[in-house]
């Protein structure tokens, strides 16, 4: 006779309007970066709700790392594919956006109306200055965890040389480091292996320690068969691929319609279309790509405002990428209103852009998850390209260290060359950096400090 265990609970089907309903309580609560957003999946997906176990989340999170755009957003696209086919991860990474964008539009919009009043001056003056901390803080913690040797040190110093000092394109940086990585991990693998991840595939969560883990197994563990949605097919993926050039080329023939192919919408689709596809290592990795173009070459928006925005992406959910929203909102802005008498298609232009923008950006992380979801389910135990990787992340580190330097610049010097350095945002500089780092506060808390002391700083002027 067998005896079974009265107390273990068998895995239960998760409804598409429940794990719907925890998509966008995720939008809406994912603070703290794609760090603190991966760590909120892993705290409900796998411990609390059990719909994948430890390996299994791992797994996907290796391959939305390996991608250009938002890991985290991808990640979420992920999991809702693997549970309830195409229309979970669209409605997952969907979901994962939507709060973010909303709350985007609504924040640009007070920016652009009332931006110059002297109180969200003041208010923006100490954020930007709290924004180059984090910035700081993003490059010294991911420098501290990726580079373990002195090759990788070099590769992240001549990253941040090409860049400051050389002007080269981000694209070159990233693809030479690639191929360094390539390179390397073939003739001297022991430098391009990463440093070993606590947890990584040692133990599965299903055998876990905890009460729990014994008494209810994951929905999608690691001996649990791959879903029929989520094995490979030739005839889905090449639907999925022309769903996505159908995505591509209706929206761009649309937009192209107001201005032509060279006016500002249509060009906006196609410069934040490769941005989108060369978004490896984060958001602040392909920062310096964004403000290269958006700033410098089109000049849709002032470096000043680029800062401005991040500031904003920063106190708001989602992904930080969400940024372009604003700098597509700013672009269609600025351009409406450069010619008297135009204010009032302002914002329906603006709008448009931030739409268009945000489309053309997020576009293929959807479609790289559900293309290649099914590859990367038929190959969970083989997970390689670790050199390039290793390699890449190492120039990311050099690319947020030009991202610092950028933003300080303009946050040090305010005015035109030759203006007057100010001192008080240096300290506010320093004094934000060392909370970040030293004090491990947190983001959102250094945000909200820093714009108490704008208000403050006006207030007292005024007084």
């Amino acid at each position: 006779m067998t005896l079974a265990s009265p107390s273990r609970i068998e895995p239960t089907a998760v409804s598409f309007r429940e794990a719907s309903r925890y998509w966008l309580e995720l939008g809406m609560i994912s603070f703290g970066g794609p760090a603190g957003q991966v760590a909120l999946m892993h705290s409900e997906v796998v411990e609390r709700r059990r719909w994948l176990s430890e390996r299994r989340f791992l797994h996907a999170l290796n391959y939305a790392m390996v991608l250009p755009g938002p890991e985290a957003q991808q990640l979420a696209t992920y999991i809702g594919w693997l549970m309830h086919g195409i229309p979970g991860g669209l409605v997952a990474g969907g979901l994962f956006i939507l709060p973010s964008l909303l709350l985007l539009l609504a924040l640009s919009s007070v920016y652009a109306i009332w931006g110059e009043l002297p109180l969200l001056v003041s208010v923006f003056w100490a954020l930007k200055a709290a924004v180059t901390a984090i910035v700081i803080q993003a490059a010294w913690r991911l420098g501290r965890r990726t580079l373990h040797n002195g090759t990788l040190l070099a590769i992240a110093v001549l990253a941040f040389a090409g860049l400051t000092l050389f002007k080269l394109p981000f694209p070159l940086i990233i693809g030479a480091a690639a191929l360094a990585g390539w390179l390397g991990g073939r003739w001297r693998p022991h430098l391009f292996s990463p440093p070993s991840r606590a947890g990584h595939g040692s133990q599965s969560a299903e055998a876990g320690g905890d009460g729990v883990s014994a008494e209810k197994p994951p929905l999608h563990g690691d001996a649990t068969p791959t879903p029929d949605h989520a094995r490979f097919e030739g005839r889905r993926l090449a639907l999925i691929l022309l769903a996505g050039l159908v995505g591509v080329a209706v929206p761009l023939a649309v937009v192209s319609g107001f201005g032509g192919w060279d006016g500002l919408l249509a060009t906006m689709a196609r410069f934040f279309s490769r941005v989108a596809l060369l978004s490896f290592g984060g958001a602040y990795a392909v920062l310096p790509y964004v403000a290269q173009g958006a700033v410098e070459h089109y000049q849709w928006l002032s470096a000043a405002q680029m800062i401005d925005g991040l500031a904003l992406g920063e106190t708001t959910p989602g992904p930080l990428i969400m940024v372009v929203t604003f700098a597509g909102f700013m672009g269609g802005w600025n351009a409406a209103t450069a010619s008297p008498g135009s204010v009032a298609s302002a914002w329906p232009l603006a709008v448009a852009a931030a739409l268009t923008v945000t489309w053309f950006t997020f576009l293929p992380s959807f479609l790289f998850i559900l293309a290649g979801g099914p590859l990367v389910e038929a190959s969970r135990e083989d997970i390689r390209l670790s050199g390039p990787l290793t390699a890449i992340t190492a120039a990311v580190v050099g690319v947020i260290a030009n991202l610092a330097v950028f933003f300080a610049g303009h946050v040090l010097w305010p005015e035109a060359a030759g203006g007057p350095f100010d001192w008080a945002a240096l300290a506010l500089i320093a004094a934000a950096t060392l909370a970040l780092l030293g004090g491990r506060w947190s983001v959102l808390r250094v945000i909200g400090v820093a714009a108490l002391i704008g208000l403050g700083r006006q207030l007292l002027a005024g007084a």
